[in-house]
Parts: structure tokens; C-alpha cells; sequence
């Protein structure tokens, strides 16, 4: 059965000796974030962490919940990663043959999203206590790094939060994961991409003079915060994929002082809404890559209610250098998003995404080769190694080898520019699948015959080895 809410996950991470309680009084303010980094730089990712004695606030602080192969893997309620890749070929299997416009509108029609498509409530445990006057200061919102913010700021930034808009022409809903900084009691700043789905819907009312209606959730289900953070096409729904990925419905309830929809599970709800030309200088933030991401302009919320729970637990999550919480979620992600890739490009046989790239850094792309110089594609990724499709990925020491040992740097070699935020980006693809050398020769890699290993394998504890 599917998980409710964060308390209902807390509880399997218990059963299953994944969570940690630290009872001793905490300071939101990087000791928290400090505390976490150790415990997830382990080889195993440590467990997941309770705060109980947070300084300042008289809610517990839940981090590293995603923090290994084992708790994402409990997260969405699967033995093992490759089983997101298996539910999504069965799914897209049905789709395959519809024309590539349509395909995403047949996809979001099939029964096995449509049964899973979220209900509505009329109570949730959400609402337990309503606050018209918020205060976002009593909330143990944390600060990560000492560069976090800016001068006459705390630097503290909500990390895991659901941040839901709407299209103000067709009503479609948009769950993105945004990091959102409090700048006042009563207003934060949201930090999109401009290219995310909530950008696009705040263009639309700038572009009407309108304020937008948006709220933000903190907390809930497991597989809806996963869902948040997928860079899904426009046209599938994160809440029906979160059903998908739970097997049941997502529960939802209308916001107070809107129409949007937010998960009646989660602890803590802001509603509010951006001014359609009100922006402020947003903080320095130590983001996943491990370096701070600049100051810029955002758009500032005004926050109008705040809904939670009696017995709230606030979830965030610390990012920073590589292993950390987000590069669990990042492997869950390649594993679901694999096969959608392989409809729109054939061509791809595999992929990784190593830890140490965070999910844009570094994608290394076996493919079957159509013909000489064939490269494949993957969006966002500022480097791309493409390797022959009987080539296993995982194996970053087989990759190494191959790269290092076949690669032509005069030629093989393909460059570009993105722009990421504010600043120009560089972006590098290696082209390092088998190439034909001069003379019309193809270099074989050596090998042996197989009745050999075989034997070899049949015999091994003979050799006394």
C-alpha cells in the first residue's frame, strides 16, 4: 500500500534501520546541513536523519531521506532501480507506434495513468492548523553553507519544496521542484529556470498584468517530491506519473485562497501569490555541483496563508560536492526516464549518469552506430560520452579505458554552448565508440575464447587460487 504521507515513509525507514534520531539540540543554521553532508558522504550514503531538538523551532527536521540506493529504492516502493526502466517500456510500448505528436496526449490516455489520475478531498491532515498571518521565521527553514544568501539575509532556503502553478489559458497544473527563499515573514523569492513550467505560466500573466495564484507544498508522499524533480515533457502530469509510480491515486485538496491543487499529505502549505512585475535580488545558493549559484533577480511570492499539520516534520534536503541525497534521485530519474529517452532515439542502447555529474554534468551514452560520426543526443548534458551499445556503463573504469585508448582528440572531439541562469556554459561531446583506422582497418579489442572461461570458471577452485 502506498505511503500517505512523509510520517508513513519515516515509519518503513525505522523498520527497516534506515533512519537515524538525533535528540540533541540542532542549529538550523548549517549545523544541521554539516551534520548531514558527513553522514552522506559515506560509502553507503548513511541513513536518513531526524532532527528532534531543532534551536528555534518546535518542529523536528527530517534530511537525507533519499540518501541511498536502498531508501530511494524504498522511497517508490521497487526491489531495484531497473524496475523503474521495466514499468515505463510497458508503458510506452503501447504508445510506440503513434505518431510522435500525439504521442505524449495517447501516453497521458492510457488506463494504467488515467486509474492512477489524483481525487480530490475535502479534509486532509494539511489543514489541521490555518494561519492568515504567517510567519515563515518560525519554521526551521535551514541555511546550507556559509555563502548561502546574501548581506543583510539569513541565507536560508526551502530545498524540497512542491511548488504548483497553473496555466491561466487551458488550467493545466505544473509541480515543480524550485528552490524558494524566504525574504520576509510573508514573502520568498522562487528560483526557476526560465525554461521550467512555472516560468512559462508567469510569463503568461505578466504578459496579462495578473498576479498568479501559487502554492507550495513541503512534504507528503515520497513518490510525488520524486516526481517534482523529473524534467518531464509538458504534456505528463507529475501527479499522474506519482500515481503511476505508487500504484494509487495522489490525494489532493483545493487551496484556501485559490483553485490550485495541492497533496492533502503534506505537512506544510503555502498559498500566495507573485506580482506580475515584482522582482528582488535573490541569494547566493551552494547548489548540487558544489560550487554557489549566483545571485540573481527573482520573483518575489507574497504569502497569504500557511496550512500544516499539528505535528509537522519539516523535510529539506543539503546539496553540495558529490555523493549526496540529489544523486539518488538522479539514478532513479536516468533509470524512469531511459526508456522515453530510446522512443524518441533508437539509437540508444544504455545510459549513465555517474554521481559525480548530478544529473547534467556528465552523461556517458552507449548507442548503436548507424554509421561513422554518428553521435546521439542527450539534452542539458554539458558532457556527453558516447560508447559502443555492448559497452556497460556502469563500468566508469571499462568507459575509462575505452575513452582513453580509442578516442582521436582531433576528431572525435564536438563542442557547443548552452546558457544555464545567467552565465554562458561550454559543452563537450566525445565521440569514443569503434572507429575504422587508416587503411580501412577496425581496431579489435582483444579477447578470449569463451570455452576457455568457461572452463576456467568450472575449475577455479582447483587452481587453490
Amino acid at each position: 500500500m502506498a505511503y500517505r504521507d512523509l510520517h508513513g515513509f519515516l515509519e518503513q525507514l525505522d523498520i527497516l534501520g534506515e533512519l537515524r534520531r538525533v535528540r540533541v539540540a540542532v542549529d538550523p543554521a548549517q549545523e544541521i546541513a554539516e551534520i548531514t553532508d558527513r553522514v552522506s558522504k559515506r560509502l553507503d550514503g548513511g541513513p536518513a536523519l531526524l532532527f528532534e531538538a531543532v534551536k528555534g523551532s518546535e518542529f523536528p527536521v527530517a534530511t537525507n531521506l533519499f540518501g541511498s540506493f536502498r531508501r530511494i529504492c524504498a522511497a517508490l516502493e521497487i526491489a531495484g532501480l531497473d524496475e523503474l526502466a521495466g514499468r515505463m517500456e510497458g508503458l510506452l510500448r503501447k504508445v510506440r507506434d503513434v505518431p510522435p505528436a500525439a504521442r505524449m496526449a495517447s501516453l497521458m490516455a492510457l488506463p494504467e495513468l488515467t486509474r492512477h489520475g489524483p481525487v480530490t478531498v475535502a479534509e486532509a491532515a494539511c489543514r489541521e492548523v490555518v494561519d492568515h498571518s504567517p510567519d515563515l521565521g518560525r519554521f526551521p527553514i535551514l541555511r546550507n553553507w556559509s555563502g548561502d544568501g546574501r548581506p543583510g539575509h539569513d541565507g536560508r532556503f526551502i530545498t524540497l519544496p512542491l511548488v504548483i502553478t497553473a496555466d491561466p489559458e487551458t488550467g493545466k497544473a505544473n509541480c515543480g521542484m524550485y528552490r524558494v527563499e524566504p525574504f520576509t515573514g510573508d514573502t520568498a523569492g522562487i528560483h526557476w529556470r526560465e525554461t521550467s513550467g512555472g516560468a512559462g505560466h508567469y510569463r503568461k500573466y505578466q504578459e496579462r498584468g495578473e498576479r498568479m495564484p501559487v502554492a507550495i507544498a513541503v512534504g507528503g508522499d515520497p513518490a510525488i517530491t520524486f516526481a517534482a524533480t523529473l524534467p518531464l515533457p509538458v504534456e505528463l502530469d507529475e501527479m499522474y506519473l506519482a500515481g503511476f509510480l505508487r500504484s494509487e491515486p495522489v490525494r489532493l485538496i483545493p487551496c484556501l485562497t485559490s483553485g490550485l491543487m495541492v497533496p492533502a499529505g503534506a505537512e506544510l502549505v503555502l498559498e500566495g501569490y507573485l506580482g506580475p512585475d515584482e522582482s528582488r535580488l535573490g541569494g547566493a545558493f551552494g547548489n548540487h555541483t558544489g560550487f554557489y549559484a549566483a545571485p540573481r533577480d527573482v520573483p518575489v511570492m507574497h504569502v497569504t496563508c500557511v496550512t500544516r499539520r499539528r505535528e509537522m516534520i519539516y523535510p529539506a534536503t543539503v546539496v553540495g560536492r558529490p555523493p549526496m541525497e540529489d544523486c539518488y534521485m538522479a539514478k532513479a530519474a536516468e533509470r524512469l526516464l531511459l526508456p522515453l529517452l530510446q522512443l524518441e532515439l533508437p539509437e540508444i542502447a544504455d545510459i549513465n549518469l555517474p554521481l559525480e555529474g548530478i544529473f547534467h554534468g556528465c552523461a556517458i551514452v552507449a548507442i548503436h552506430k548507424r554509421h561513422e560520426g554518428h553521435p546521439g543526443w542527450l539534452a542539458d548534458s554539458r558532457l556527453l560520452v558516447m560508447v559502443d551499445a555492448d559497452t556497460d556503463v556502469a563500468d566508469l573504469s571499462l568507459v575509462a579505458w575505452r575513452v582513453l585508448n580509442v578516442t582521436d582528440w582531433r576528431r572525435d572531439l564536438m563542442f557547443g554552448e548552452e546558457t544555464r541562469e545567467s552565465a554562458p556554459l561550454g559543452r563537450l561531446a566525445l565521440d569514443a565508440t569503434r572507429k575504422t583506422v587508416p587503411g580501412g582497418e577496425t581496431r579489435i579489442e582483444v579477447a578470449r575464447d569463451r570455452r576457455v572461461t568457461e572452463l576456467v570458471d568450472e575449475r577455479w577452485r582447483e587452481y587453490g587460487i
